[in-house]
């Protein structure tokens, strides 16, 4: 099928209203121009999106501007030109009802359309997406084999099933989805579009999303998501700016009927300031630009309300209130007869206030429209308005049967009603009926506003049909459920404190593993250690159960994440005796990712492995979403420790693409660091742009980590300090190797690299300090001890240098005391540890003052080997160093040119500017030079910076520590002269100070 843009018929004009324009000696016939004004730019981009999603290339489009500013006149435009050309439109709009209380309302109304129009597709539908569908849609039938809404990977189970139908309808023709409001979707919707955004491949859609760029304050919870989602390839943003002054006056000019004269078009213009939704109230409210404009466009708005009889206006009333209402539920609110409710409601469309949407309800063309309405209300005629709507909705529950959306809106009118012992009721009742469509932070809002009620309504438990500790745990669950562990720890405190612990340890116990679970995220360890044992305190030992079972497949994870991997395996071993017992596979689960992560950290790959795969296993055939992803997580992670990154790759990606919340987050970071791992710089940062709303606990030191190790590749040395300065703030409590170890070893070398070796020293004995006493985790301390002996080998070079003995033999000791770590960790000879090892051996050696080539050789070959290009860049870096001061020139400038090469392909700014100084250097050719002739050496001496007599004789004095005036009396030469020499000399040598040019001098015996 051919799919070009081509030009198709402007949309259709509005219902006529009489505005005499006073200017043209005509008459208005509308208050909307029904020629399409501008946008041209914005409508050519949404057209080529189109054209690319009929090619098999799909993506989203954000449509951002202000409120009223002509989004959703450019949608109805692209959904006009998307229909002629053969394309299937579906729309749906966001409604703001309260957060948190209407979930998926857009994909609702769209999939309301398909029902209406007895779309073949729906009886296309395979039996479990049908099932999945039916949540949301209730005219697909029975909900028979659907998701329990209790289990977090059900939204997952869903969020596919959309996608499944999308990928279908667009295979007939491409698919335009359009979503209008996205600032008012509820958190669920927002999921699904996060979703879409990573999901989408070849899929023939298109979705186009509008939001009020003005409505996103600092703290809004669409920024996230945006953050996420615009900057992503597959994604655009289209901002819809006010109109210029000559389209204005193009849409003047269809409105009046004729061409407006040049002064109503400069004083509509500075009244309206281009604001297309402006200029139509001003001249829907009579105005003709002559006389005073009303104080505010709240007064403007009003004058076109005030204008309509007194039952159109009591209608509106009620449509502020209920937002998209049928004729039934007007009829029945209002108590007018149908035909005095069609009058109003005709006078109301006529005069262009509200719309009819697709689904015969009434809704406010323009939201600011509704709101002047709205807040025009006395506060006791909303109350009395929302109980009336309330009311007639149960009725409708108690006739057609409880939907999610029925729930959300008694529950949302009881409660701006205040009628707190009904709000309460309906809040538990809509808890649950977005339970089932798996709107977790609805879900979980819902029930924090029904314990608020508690107090304040008699005989509360019997209202919400549950105690407060229940709703308080079950809230809790869900924000567990949605990654959120602040609000996750602060419901359950408050359930524990009302609870006995010596009446119900059981129930103590469960909450406290919640708590700790909570605080464990939060990066606080040594609270959640305290937390977890306490609960273990409350129950019999041996005994059988499930909140044992689950306390000590948590103790065996937080043991197991300390690197205490040997401690881990025994209680590990005691969960799986009662998961057993019990036959609960939950417990199984969590159990074998301690056990298979403690077995492969401590040398028995193949049987952790084996383990961990079990628990993927287990959890994919009881759907159970935490334990999947930890599974997934822990065994990605070990394959990487274990030398086998291509595989932990894999397992990382596939993991991420089964939509594994909560950890979903911690999935990208994990893809992120095993990118930087590979070589792979821009995917990492691509991903930790991803990671979204600002992260905290342990996930944002980790995601610090991430960011830091990237930024010290690419030589930004303010940005990477700022990183780890937070992730060491923010993981003073966490007491796990794979952040402390990564973390001293990265502090270490920035100190390193600036100069500051006694910080870097610190940052690696404060690094060991915190992982090494009774810690298993071989990988992390074997990288540590190697970051140790770099240190020491600058320490001990510079002491040389300086002529300092003690100093030299105090790093030559510390490099000894770092090797006999590495050494120790690489005992079961992990890849990685060997790794490490074979850098601490080699740099051990340049501290001793005599480094060996091969030795740096052999370190890059085995990072080569285990696909890890940037420290097998470095270590070949410093092989050209090493054979630089051998004199084998020839085998420097190998070494440095293939270090050359990957730096430069890496992006690795550092590594590629201490290569290309040492080759300025020592004259080493790159590349392509090395067919250059090698050019002559300066004089006798061999020196291979270009040196002058008179500079080499500056050097030497600058060797021996003496000032420019001490240098220009010994040589009878003025202070500034020698200021002169000596800059000349830092530049020739590259090098940044007085004591780095001593010691190049000293190691190549250019002082004498």
């Amino acid at each position: 099928m051919t799919f070009a843009a081509t030009p198709s018929a402007p949309v259709s004009s509005a219902p006529p209203a009489a505005t005499s324009s006073g200017d043209t000696g005509r008459v208005a016939t509308r208050v909307t121009s029904s020629t399409f004004v501008g946008r041209s730019a914005e409508l050519a981009e949404l057209e080529a999106a189109l054209s690319d999603a009929a090619a098999e290339r799909p993506s989203l489009a954000f449509v951002a501007g202000d409120s009223g500013v002509g989004k959703t006149r450019l949608l109805a435009e692209l959904e006009a030109r998307a229909t002629s050309w053969g394309a299937r439109v579906l729309t749906g709009d966001c409604v703001e009802l309260g957060e948190g209380e209407l979930p998926y309302a857009p994909l609702v109304a769209a999939l309301r359309s398909l029902a209406r129009a007895h779309d073949p597709v729906l009886d296309e539908l395979p039996s479990p997406v049908r099932a999945e569908l039916a949540i949301l849609l209730p005219e697909l039938g029975p909900v028979a084999g659907g998701s329990d809404g209790s289990d977090p990977a059900a939204q997952s189970r869903l969020f596919e099933a959309l996608l499944w139908l999308i990928d279908r309808l667009s295979q007939d023709e491409p698919l335009l989805l359009a979503i209008e409001d996205l600032h008012w979707a509820d958190r669920a919707t927002r999921a699904f579009i996060a979703f879409l955004g990573r999901s989408l491949c070849r899929e023939r859609v298109l979705v186009v999303l509008t939001y009020r760029s003005d409505e996103l304050h600092r703290r809004h919870p669409l920024r996230p998501l945006l953050a996420e989602l615009e900057r992503d390839g597959r994604s655009r943003r289209i901002e819809v700016p006010p109109l210029t002054r000559f389209e204005m006056a193009q849409q003047l000019r269809d409105i009046l009927g004729g061409e407006p004269r040049d002064d109503l078009v400069e004083r509509v213009f500075a009244r309206s300031e281009g604001h297309p939704l402006f200029v139509e109230e001003l001249l829907a409210a009579g105005l003709d630009g002559r006389g005073t404009m009303p104080p505010t466009l709240r007064d403007a708005l009003m004058l076109r309300i005030e204008r309509l009889p007194t039952s159109a206006q009591q209608v509106l009333r009620v449509i502020a209130v209920g937002q998209r209402l049928d004729d039934d539920l007007l009829v029945e609110v209002t108590g007018t007869d149908v035909i005095a409710l069609q009058e109003a409601l005709r006078e109301a469309v006529t005069n262009h206030i509200i719309a009819v949407g697709n689904e015969g309800r009434y809704r406010f063309r323009h939201a600011l429209l509704r709101e002047v309405v709205h807040d025009d209300l006395l506060p006791g005629e909303r109350a009395a308005l929302d109980l009336r709507l309330a009311r007639a909705l149960e009725a409708r529950a108690e006739r057609d049967g409880l939907t999610v959306y029925l729930a959300a809106g008694i529950a949302h009118h009881y409660a701006s009603a205040g009628d707190q012992p009904a709000a309460l009721r309906a809040s538990v009742r809509a808890a649950a009926a977005a339970e089932r469509v798996h709107a977790y932070a609805q879900a979980a809002s819902l029930l924090e506003r029904a314990v608020e009620l508690f107090d304040r309504v008699p005989d509360p438990e019997a209202l919400a049909g549950a105690t407060r500790v229940t709703l308080l745990e079950r809230a809790a669950d869900y924000h567990h459920f949605e990654g959120d562990a602040t609000r996750q720890e602060g419901l359950v405190r408050a359930a524990l404190a009302l609870v006995d612990e010596q009446a119900e340890p059981r129930r103590a116990a469960r909450l406290l593993e919640l708590l700790a679970n909570a605080q464990w995220h939060l990066g606080r360890s040594e609270e959640a250690i305290a937390t977890g044992d306490h609960a273990l305190s409350l129950l019999p030992e041996d005994e059988i159960s499930s909140e044992r079972g689950s306390l000590l497949g948590w103790q065996a994870k937080s043991l197991m994440l300390r690197g205490k991997h040997t401690k881990a395996i025994p209680v590990a071993r005691e969960a799986l005796r009662v998961a057993d017992a019990l036959g609960d596979r939950h417990i199984r689960g969590r159990a074998l990712n301690a056990l298979g992560t403690a077995l492969m950290g401590l040398g028995k790959v193949d049987e952790g492995a084996a383990a961990l795969r079990e628990a993927v296993e287990l959890a994919q055939d009881d759907a159970r979403l935490s334990n999947l992803s930890s599974a997934y997580v822990n065994l990605a992670d070990a394959l990487h420790l274990a030398g086998r990154l291509q595989e932990a790759r894999e397992i990382a990606d596939d993991g991420y693409e089964r939509e594994l919340r909560p950890n979903h987050r911690w999935l990208l970071t994990l893809r992120a660091e095993l990118a930087i791992e590979a070589g792979d710089w821009d995917m990492a940062d691509r991903l930790v742009d991803e990671v979204g709303a600002r992260p905290v606990g342990s996930l944002l030191v980790n995601l610090d980590l991430r960011r830091a190790e990237l930024a010290l590749g690419r030589g930004e040395h303010v940005a990477a300090r700022a990183l780890l300065d937070e992730a060491a703030r923010v993981g003073a409590d966490i007491d796990e190797p794979q952040f402390t170890g990564v973390l001293g070893a990265l502090r270490a070398e920035l100190e390193r690299r600036v100069g500051d070796l006694g910080a870097a020293r610190r940052a690696v004995q404060d690094a060991l300090d915190r992982i090494e006493t009774c810690t298993d985790d071989a990988a992390r301390l074997a990288r540590v001890s190697a970051a140790g002996t770099v240190v020491e080998a600058d320490a001990a070079q510079r002491a040389r240098d300086l002529g300092e003995p003690a100093a030299e033999r105090t790093a030559m000791l510390q490099a000894e005391m770092h090797v006999a770590r590495a050494d120790a960790a690489a005992e079961h000879h992990g890849p990685l540890e060997v790794a490490w090892r074979l850098v601490a051996r080699a740099e051990a050696e340049r501290a001793e003052g005599d480094a060996d080539p091969a030795a740096y050789a052999a370190a890059a070959e085995k990072w080569t080997e285990l696909g890890r290009p940037y420290p097998g860049a470095v270590m070949r870096f410093r092989e050209a160093e090493a054979r630089t001061h051998r004199g084998d020139r020839d085998a420097a400038a190998t070494a440095a040119t293939a270090a050359h090469e990957m730096a430069d392909r890496l992006g690795a700014a550092w590594l590629r500017g201490e290569i290309e100084a040492l080759a300025a250097r020592a004259r080493l050719p790159l590349g392509d030079e090395a067919a250059v002739p090698k050019p002559p050496e300066q004089d006798g001496h061999g020196d291979p910076f270009g040196l002058t007599p008179r500079e080499r004789q500056v050097l030497a004095l600058v060797a021996r520590g003496a000032t420019n005036r001490e240098i220009g009396a010994e040589l009878f030469m003025a202070e500034k002269t020698a200021s002169v020499h000596v800059s000349r000399i830092l530049a020739k040598l590259d090098v940044r100070s007085r004591t780095e040019a001593a010691g190049v001098a000293h190691r190549l015996g250019l002082a004498s």
